[in-house]
């Protein structure tokens, strides 16, 4: 490496947590002054403007398009960087192409949809993914073996990686997700505005949220549910949301969702399977306090003060209720949100998150001819 360390950051989608996760990092290197940076990939559909000058529009829009992936790696290779660093799944099978010129990274931001909780946590008899997901997380392991490093933001995931996929730790680094500072805005008396925010797919947890919601005495009159984000599950949950009148709207698609997590006291996210939700450190960063299932990273993201009494077993509604109805009669929701908003600043600020990022490069290039970094068989 002579001058600045150059990275380069490979995406094939254009929203999503890896694209928000991928411009705030990028964001805070640059600022850094450390490193030159380079985004290849599609404009993002939030954040774009701050990758004004590092940004090289790349299609890649089928994992099976051989021609596009070769071109991509082309366009990167033509950039010279130093270290390749994949930020989705796609990203990843084409940039494990490049482990030879260059140190390469992945970020592996989650399983596919029908892994289920129990499986990903090693339960004994669980239900298993179909068959597709099996071959695809075959694939993920083949890929995590030959980059040279796999970050992943949950040490659950780290767990997952090494016990059912069998990839070396030494391969692994944790590094958490980064979320921008917001200004802190604790609820001020009781929580009466809560909020969702996701992807309206049935692992969301939407359904049972709604459900959880309309049993007798859990949502007071006063209170309201705002639903941020659309997908296939939109027609079905506003149907279940009927049960609750006027008090449930939905918002669809925003990119505003900082701006809209301060205009609400609490976040709900009850999901059956998450890793690093960067929705979960949006609202923790502001200040408001979360109830949630008990999924991945989540109980570690939250800390003591966050997860006591407000996690609940994915797709369990009863229990899902029972957290509700505290938060609701919860007489000190502020000092919640306040330690909430401490534990953000110290693990998910954006330069936190870049010093990391740039110990692991930095440590990559000084092991160039580390036999760990040769790409292992299995």
């Amino acid at each position: 490496m002579s001058g600045r360390l150059r990275v380069a950051y490979l995406l094939t989608q254009d929203s999503g947590g890896p694209v928000d996760v991928t411009v705030r990092l990028a964001r805070a290197l640059i600022a850094s002054g450390e490193a030159d940076v380079r985004v290849f990939g599609p404009v993002p559909r939030r954040g774009a403007e701050v990758l004004d000058g590092h940004h090289e529009v790349v299609e890649v829009g089928d994992k099976a398009d051989v021609r596009a992936g070769r071109r991509a790696r082309e366009v990167v290779r033509a950039w010279r960087p130093d270290v390749v660093h994949a930020q989705d799944r796609r990203a990843g099978l084409v940039s494990a192409g490049l482990r030879w010129r260059h140190k390469v990274v992945q970020t592996y931001h989650g399983v596919p949809d029908d892994v289920g909780e129990e499986w990903f946590r090693g339960v004994h008899r669980a239900e298993p993914p179909s068959a597709y997901t099996r071959v695809v997380l075959a694939a993920d392991a083949v890929v995590a073996r030959a980059v040279h490093r796999t970050v992943v933001p949950a040490r659950a995931m780290g767990r997952f990686l090494t016990s059912r996929l069998k990839v070396p730790a030494a391969r692994l680094a944790h590094i958490d997700n980064c979320v921008e500072p917001a200004h802190v805005l604790p609820p001020v008396g009781p929580v009466r505005r809560l909020v969702f925010v996701g992807l309206l797919v049935e692992r969301k947890g939407l359904a049972t949220l709604l459900a959880a919601l309309a049993l007798p005495g859990v949502m007071p009159e006063d209170a309201t549910l705002t639903v941020v984000g659309d997908g296939p599950e939109r027609v079905k949950a506003e149907a279940l949301a009927r049960a609750l009148g006027r008090r449930v709207r939905f918002l669809g698609f925003r990119a505003d969702v900082p701006d809209l997590l301060r205009h609400h006291d609490a976040l709900v996210l009850p999901s059956t399977m998450e890793q690093q939700p960067l929705v979960v450190a949006e609202a923790m960063a502001a200040g408001k306090p979360v109830v949630a299932t008990d999924t991945g990273g989540v109980a570690d993201m939250l800390g003591e003060v966050g997860a006591a009494g407000a996690l609940a077993p994915p797709g369990d509604v009863e229990r899902l209720a029972e957290r509700l109805r505290a938060l609701f009669a919860e007489p000190d929701p502020a000092r919640i949100g306040l330690s909430l908003a401490e534990r953000a600043r110290e693990r998910f600020a954006p330069d936190v998150c870049a010093r990391r990022h740039l110990d692991l490069y930095y440590d990559l290039i000084a092991k160039r001819s580390s036999p760990t970094d040769v790409p292992q068989a299995n």
